[in-house]
């Protein structure tokens, strides 16, 4: 499986990412050193793809993928390739405050821990859909692990488009989200006109 080991504070500042949208508390005190160049359209278009790629933990190949399925659905590209993204389940899993971050969201439905509607899944490039219940598996939810998590997460926005029941390590999808509830950083119209060359 290819794993990306770049340094996240590191790649943040390459990006001009702030780390909170990553779930990190971390900030960088070093300043990225770069000559003052002006970017092209590409490199611009470019960084915003990378930037999207990195905060949601996908790979090209799916990435490229997400975007074809995005340009075949009805409504604009960009739109749906963000609504895509959001709606992977190790995101949701991330949004609902069962992990601090993406990343660990990727781990806990990798290790299993997870159940939609009762059924096991641990692909978190999974999607969930409208009405869909998530939740940790019993068995797991009174580990010291969770208990660390929802200390840490219990101050953390719930989208609305979500419903979470923190106490009981549960959440249900009320709705697929819109653009406007998308609290990224990313400019998904630089993406299209990427892909679209």
């Amino acid at each position: 499986m290819a794993i990306n080991r770049v340094p996240v504070l590191k790649r943040c500042r390459s990006l001009g990412l702030d780390p909170i949208y990553l779930g990190i508390d971390k900030k960088s005190n070093r300043q990225l050193k770069r000559a003052n160049r002006k970017i092209s359209e590409y490199g611009l278009q470019l960084r915003e793809k990378q930037k999207a790629k990195f905060i949601y933990g996908v790979l090209e190949k799916p990435f490229h993928n997400y975007y074809l399925k995005a340009d075949r659905m009805k409504g604009m590209t960009g739109e749906n390739l963000m609504i895509i993204l959001e709606t992977r389940l190790d995101n949701v899993v991330y949004r609902l405050g069962m992990a601090r971050t993406r990343k660990e969201a990727r781990q806990i439905v990798d290790h299993k821990h997870i159940l939609v509607n009762g059924k096991q899944v641990n692909i978190p490039s999974y999607l969930v859909k409208a009405g869909d219940t998530i939740e940790i598996k019993e068995k797991c939810k009174s580990s010291q692990r969770y208990k660390a998590i929802l200390e840490v997460t219990a101050g953390r926005l719930v989208p609305e488009w979500l419903e979470a029941d923190q106490e009981n390590l549960k959440g249900t999808v009320k709705e697929l989200p819109n653009r406007e509830v998308i609290d990224v950083p990313v400019d998904e119209m630089l993406i299209v006109e990427l892909y679209s060359k």
